[in-house]
């Protein structure tokens, strides 16, 4: 009550007990004292006296979120004053929350005002006369010792009387109902009836009684003494409970008030907006609930749909379509249960895509190459292949060529067998019963069905090069389209980061915006944003499922615009609109599309090799029995030439020079040079052994070889039996207006030098080795002759009895006609060689020089004839009469017979210098003989 009494804040009614009057004077002086303002405030209700009364239930007035001591997550009094430690660890703060939790400053809270002693000072100004009043009234009321000795008293014998009551009534627990309290305020012993004893117990039970009632009387007096005591103030009291129960009437009626003011505050401004916020909110995620649903049934279908799409051959779309559900069901519908499984399965389906379009690639190639071989060379499903291909760099499987590589061998093999099959067939000599093997049936056939076969053969190959050259370079397209795409796509990310400086200018704006703070607004915005980044997102998703087949049209401009462009750098068409199947999402370099497409321009190249080369083993296969050597000039000149225009074509075709069947064709040229050569040399060879050096006739068709030689152009001409016989052989070779005297066996030469000549024509490949072996038949020619004639060789080979000038004169002028000639075969060769090759002409000059050494020994060898005839005639001759003598008749007889023996045969510029050569030996010879004999010019008888 005393507690009660000093915290109430009503004023108390003057009293005369100078007990009470220090209380009533502080009463009277009693003014409100300012008090801070509270940042948590307390809930009104309850008794302010008692706080058990305080509850924790939501208020509208006070924060709903206020503090408790329910919140407290670490009861420190309890953790310092733990029984359990014999002292407080000095570090028991530092070392659970660090160094700076003790020594840290508290920042000032900016909600309380800053206490100095000035706030104090009207405090200490009335609180300083009171003090010394109190003072002064101690020191004054002296007779209040009596009083208080009077009371000491009254309270010692009070508490001695007290101390009579036993201690077991003053317990707080104390209750009868428990056995060992009621046995100790009364004892059994009092009420036990037993034997005779009855008298005693009845005044033992009168006695406790007694007892009893006096410890009884004992409280009463001493709780009447205190009332008595404290009666002024249990007056006091009661009066200020009936001004408490006013004022607790007054506040509620005001609490009621308020209570009802601001639950029409409530319904009037809060509830409309927060329900508007509410059921936008509500509206907002039932959006979002039905566009993940939405959502997850388009998931749902997509494995029905990627069936779909397979069966149609549209990897692409499938790839899309999977690499689109993946990358939702990584971000949008992260951690749905029902979907757990269906990452793993669309990643095996992938698996199972790849290899299916490696098997439907490899068949594809299968049936484009192994289709029959007709002219047309069409690209075999060309929206297929396109769409294969495209979902092979999809999946980045980057060595697909490979397997087109290897079909393309296996079908360049069955082309030839194929070939070779049909043809065997279709020839009756050739019994496949009794020859088996395919090779040696072939072996079996003459030139001109081996040559058809041939020919078929290349043929098919033409066709099927350019099938080839046709599927890659539609492949090739594909790729270049691809790396388009890429370079456009980094120009349009260029652009976007030149416009990010604008961008950011709008979104600073947006941002200050929402910082002013339209809450209301930005809740809408913030509601919205997400379900319309849901329909984008659902819209962008469902997007392959609706439109599965999007490679089969092209609705964007865009879309065109690339395709239009990449068809610019490629060198083939591709089907319009397979842009559209080029996703953002094909990851592949610029420098693995560019060496894709440099192998799959080397496949092209590798498939002109493979021809070649099954060409070349056809060829071996053919050649084992020497069947290619014993060909005449004719039919190789005809293989030659088909070999080289199949050459050519496959470098039209692919564009590389391919060196296999080229080398072989080199391999053969080579060994029909030898044999050609061989065969010549033997006849020339021949034809000299038997040449009895006599002068020949030409027959016609000779002159017409050399007048075809003079047109400029060396080339043997057809042959015209019927003009042939009606002209008579001449007597003389007319070239270009000379008469040549020859032997039969230079005008065969003439043929076989003219056809060297045609063979570089008709095999470019060999002119250098028809140079070397011509040159040496040249040489041949020469040095035998030289042998013949000269060397007296005629004399044992053929059996002339002697070598005679006009043999003499014969051999010097069919030597000159080779002469004439050899400038021209070098002009021939000159025109078909390399530059670097150029060197080989030197053998030309070196023939020449040894042709012109030979003539002039035979023109030696005529004056040396004449030189021993005249040595032999004037060494006889003597100064005397007849004159002329005999010695001068004989050699002018000889003389005479020189002139007549060579006169026909050489040119007469030739004869001139001959004879002025005989005439200086003559003159020499005389000179000496008259020499020797003595005869001077001195005007003497012989001298005369």
């Amino acid at each position: 009550m005393a507690s009660s009494h000093r915290s109430s804040p009503v004023p108390q009614s003057n009293s005369s007990d100078a007990f009470f009057k220090k209380e009533v004077d502080a009463t009277k002086h009693f003014r409100p004292v300012q008090s801070l303002p509270d940042v948590c405030p307390k809930e009104p209700t309850g008794n302010a006296g008692n706080p058990n009364n305080l509850h924790d239930s939501p208020s509208l007035v006070v924060d709903q979120q206020r503090w408790t001591i329910y919140h407290s997550k670490v009861n420190l009094p309890a953790a310092l004053n733990d029984p359990r430690l014999a002292k407080r660890e000095s570090d028991f703060f530092t070392k659970t929350w660090g160094v700076d939790f003790v020594d840290t400053e508290v920042t000032p809270s900016f909600y309380l005002p800053q206490i100095t002693k000035e706030h104090f000072a009207l405090y200490q100004q009335e609180i300083t006369p009171r003090e010394k009043v109190h003072e002064r009234c101690k020191n004054i009321c002296t007779s209040n010792d009596t009083f208080d000795r009077t009371l000491l008293h009254t309270h010692d014998k009070s508490r001695t009387d007290l101390e009579q009551v036993p201690k077991i009534f003053m317990k707080p627990d104390f209750a009868l109902e428990d056995s060992l309290t009621f046995n100790a305020v009364l004892p059994w012993s009092h009420f036990s009836t037993a034997g005779g004893k009855g008298n005693r117990d009845a005044a033992s039970s009168k006695l406790l009684q007694e007892k009893l009632s006096h410890y009884l009387d004992i409280v009463e007096v001493n709780i009447a003494h205190q009332i008595s005591l404290r009666s002024e103030a249990f007056f006091h009291a009661m009066t200020s409970q009936h001004e408490l129960q006013d004022y607790l009437r007054k506040t509620s009626q005001a609490v009621k008030l308020l209570r009802e003011k601001i639950s029409k505050i409530d319904k009037v401004m809060c509830e409309g907006s927060l329900r508007v916020l509410r059921l936008s909110l509500t509206r907002n995620n039932c959006i979002k609930a039905y566009n993940k649903l939405k959502l997850m049934a388009t998931v749902h279908q997509t494995q029905p749909t990627v069936q779909l799409l397979l069966s149609t051959s549209e990897y692409v779309g499938a790839l899309d379509l999977i690499a689109t559900t993946q990358e939702v069901l990584q971000q949008e519908l992260q951690g749905i249960h029902s979907f757990r499984h269906l990452g793993s399965q669309l990643c095996e389906l992938e698996k199972l895509i790849d290899k299916m379009m490696i098997a439907e690639f490899s068949t594809y190639a299968r049936s484009d190459l192994n289709r029959p071989l007709e002219d047309d060379c069409q690209i075999l499903e060309e929206e297929r292949l396109v769409s294969l291909v495209f979902g092979l760099l999809k999946q980045r499987k980057l060595n697909f060529y490979e397997i087109y590589g290897d079909e393309m061998i296996n079908t360049a093999k069955n082309i030839i067998k194929q070939c070779v099959v049909n043809t065997v067939s279709q020839i009756e000599e050739i019994d496949t019963e009794v020859v088996v093997k395919l090779a040696d049936q072939m072996r079996m056939m003459n030139f001109p069905q081996w040559f058809d076969l041939l020919k078929n053969i290349f043929s098919k190959f033409i066709i099927f090069l350019k099938r080839v050259k046709a599927t890659l370079s539609t492949i090739r397209s594909v790729v270049f389209l691809v790396l388009d795409k890429n370079q456009k796509t980094r120009d349009l990310e260029d652009t976007l980061q030149k416009n990010s400086a604008k961008e950011s200018m709008v979104d600073s704006e947006v941002a200050y915006l929402t910082h002013e703070g339209m809450f209301i607004s930005d809740a809408f915005g913030d509601a919205e944003l997400p379900a319309g980044v849901a329909d984008s997102a659902s819209q962008r998703n469902t997007s392959p499922n609706s439109e599965p087949c999007s490679s089969d049209s092209v609705s964007e401009p865009e879309c065109a615009t690339d395709s239009s462009s990449s068809k610019e750098h490629t060198s083939s068409s591709v089907t319009p609109g397979v842009e559209m199947m080029i996703s953002d999402d094909m990851k592949l370099t610029d420098l693995e599309l560019v060496r894709l497409a440099n192998n799959i321009q080397e496949l092209l190249y590798n498939a002109s090799d493979i021809c070649h080369d099954r060409s070349v083993k056809f060829l071996m296969a053919r050649a084992k029995d020497g069947f290619l050597e014993k060909l005449n000039s004719n039919e190789f000149v005809t293989l030659s030439r088909l070999m080289e225009g199949f050459i050519l074509d496959t470098e039209q075709i692919c564009g590389r020079k391919s060196m296999s069947l080229r080398g072989a064709l080199q391999s053969q040229a080579n060994r029909f040079v030898n044999r050609f050569h061989e065969e010549r040399k033997t006849k020339l060879s021949l034809l000299l052994d038997n040449e009895r050096w006599k002068q020949a006739e030409v027959p016609a068709e000779f002159q017409d070889l050399v007048d075809s030689v003079s047109d400029g152009r060396i080339s043997l001409p057809e042959k015209k039996p019927t003009a042939t016989e009606e002209r008579k052989p001449a007597e003389f070779l007319i070239v270009e207006g000379q008469k040549y005297a020859t032997v039969g066996t230079v005008l065969l030469l003439i043929r076989i030098i003219l056809e060297y000549c045609q063979c570089v024509d008709n095999i470019p490949s060999i002119t250098t080795d028809m140079l070397t072996r011509l040159s040496d038949l040249l040489k041949y020619f020469n040095s035998r002759s030289c042998q013949l004639v000269l060397g007296a060789g005629a004399l044992q080979v053929v059996g002339l009895k002697t070598i005679t000038t006009k043999n003499l004169a014969l051999s010097s002028r069919c030597l000159q006609l080779i002469v004439h000639y050899i400038p021209i075969i070098r002009a021939h060769f000159e025109a078909r060689l390399q530059p670097k090759q150029f060197s080989m002409l030197r053998h030309f000059d070196h023939i020449t020089k040894d042709y012109h050494d030979h003539i002039a020994e035979i023109s030696a060898k005529l004056v040396a004839i004449m030189d021993s005839l005249f040595d032999k005639l004037l060494s006889k001759y003597e100064v005397k009469a007849p004159v002329p003598s005999a010695c001068f008749r004989n050699i002018c007889k000889q003389m005479a017979k020189m002139h007549e023996a060579i006169y026909d045969l050489l040119p007469e510029e030739q004869t001139q210098m001959l004879f002025l050569r005989i005439n200086a030996s003559y003159k020499l010879h005389l000179k000496r003989q008259l020499a020797h004999l003595n005869v001077v010019n001195d005007g003497g008888p012989l001298n005369g």
